[in-house]
């Protein structure tokens, strides 16, 4: 395995893979960690003897790199998300291998929320199925930058140039409804590694770049740190020492922007103001913190804060403080949303209670149209719903900032969580419609 202590303070990207069962993303996953180089060689023994184990003979099979569960290995598929991390000369990677399973599609949000890149996986003999469109959708709910659509076992079609043109072209339609931002095809065998690492010389006519020069190369979610300054406030620190006897101070991560000492801040929901005094790290101090450190913050005045509260920087656009709030939601829960009922919402460092006000629609993920005669929102089922806070909270929309923008939605009773939120301010702007 390559020794990647060198790499420490290289750029790190998030990517996900997302497709159908038996699409090849664990494959993929194996493929790309083999022929890098970053597999121990006790890991690649540990997966040749699994592979003899279950069948396989000689030949090593790359998807048990992640299919890590004992279930999954059985099986043959992936039912829970599997991360893994490995690095090249010129970048980290972070990869969360999520399930293709319709009854896991919970955990493919879970997956990908943090990503740079989504690789949604097809398979070139089956074209594009419901599945490729949930995640599709999910990707674009997420507003994930960059989308890679892998389409898969072309060594199963002889590496057809016609089959990955009319995969591509009808992909395209969809992502123009979807309104994807950068999507890019390649055409690959994660089995065999075509156009994985290296490039294939059965597909001549592909000019594209290989998946790993893609990944090192692509960019990465916009920068954080220029984003308006938010500071959701975690813990307040009291010692009540004598070394420490009047120190106060304001834990928390930073979720957009920066503080500098001498800002000044407004406190919400109060809109009490101050002035940054001085920023900790540990023991050190600092004159400026971005996103997303996790720092305690002082400030020249003894005010009221306490967990949940948010500290703003004075001359930037201030979150929507309010208790009635529109979400994109994805019902993540056997059981069905209850409109009317009551459920606990955490959000940031908050947590309060709430009502499903109103279900507008659901989407149709097959046609992509919105269901406006069935409000019944199940498992799986994405859905735009108003919900009613006990207390306002300080939020943005998910496309400002999406710490800040997001929010999961708790049984009250089981305490599940049972949906995940993306906060929305106008809808015709985010949500798709034919």
């Amino acid at each position: 395995m390559k020794d990647t202590t060198g790499y420490l303070d290289m750029e790190l990207l998030r990517f996900s893979t997302a497709g159908s069962v038996d699409d090849g993303k664990s494959t993929l996953i194996g493929r790309l960690l083999y022929d890098s180089k970053s597999i121990f060689e006790d890991q690649l023994q540990a997966v040749k003897d699994a592979s003899k184990r279950l069948g396989g003979g000689e030949e090593v099979n790359l998807a048990l790199l992640t299919d890590g569960l004992r279930a999954e290995r059985e099986q043959g598929i992936t039912i829970d998300v599997a991360y893994r991390y490995f690095a090249t000369p010129k970048r980290k990677f972070i990869i969360a291998d999520t399930p293709g399973h319709i009854e896991y599609t919970r955990n493919m949000v879970t997956g990908a929320s943090t990503a740079d890149v989504a690789i949604i996986l097809i398979d070139a003999r089956n074209g594009i199925i419901e599945q490729s469109k949930r995640h599709s959708y999910i990707a674009s709910l997420l507003q994930i930058p960059n989308v890679v659509v892998a389409i898969n076992k072309m060594d199963l079609v002889d590496f057809s140039e016609d089959v990955f043109n009319k995969i591509k072209a009808e992909y395209e339609e969809i992502a123009k409804v979807l309104k994807l931002k950068n999507v890019i095809f390649i055409p690959i065998s994660a089995r065999d590694g075509d156009n994985v690492v290296d490039a294939s010389n059965k597909t001549p006519w592909y000019n594209g770049e290989t998946l790993l020069h893609l990944l090192e190369t692509l960019p990465v979610r916009k920068d954080e740190t220029k984003l308006p300054a938010r500071f959701p406030v975690q813990y307040v620190i009291r010692p009540h020492s004598d070394d420490f006897h009047d120190y106060r101070a304001y834990a928390g991560r930073i979720s957009g922007g920066r503080f500098k000492v001498g800002d000044k801040v407004t406190i919400l929901p109060s809109k009490t103001e101050s002035i940054i005094t001085a920023i900790d790290e540990g023991t050190k101090s600092l004159e400026v913190a971005f996103a997303p450190q996790s720092v305690s913050i002082r400030l020249a005045d003894n005010v009221d804060i306490s967990r949940g509260d948010i500290i703003v920087n004075e001359s930037e656009q201030k979150p929507t403080v309010s208790a009635n709030i529109s979400l994109l939601v994805c019902w993540l829960n056997h059981r069905p949303l209850n409109e009317g009922g009551k459920y606990i919402i955490r959000h940031a460092t908050e947590e309060t209670r709430a009502i499903i006000k109103d279900v507008h629609f659901k989407v149709n993920i097959n046609t992509l149209e919105n269901i406006l005669d069935d409000k019944t929102v199940k498992m799986n089922d994405i859905a735009h719903i108003s919900i009613k806070t006990l207390k306002p909270l300080k939020y943005d929309s998910y496309s400002e900032n999406r710490i800040t923008g997001s929010l999961v939605i708790i049984d009250e009773n089981t305490f599940e969580t049972v949906g995940a939120g993306m906060i929305v301010h106008n809808l015709e702007d985010e949500t798709f419609t034919i």
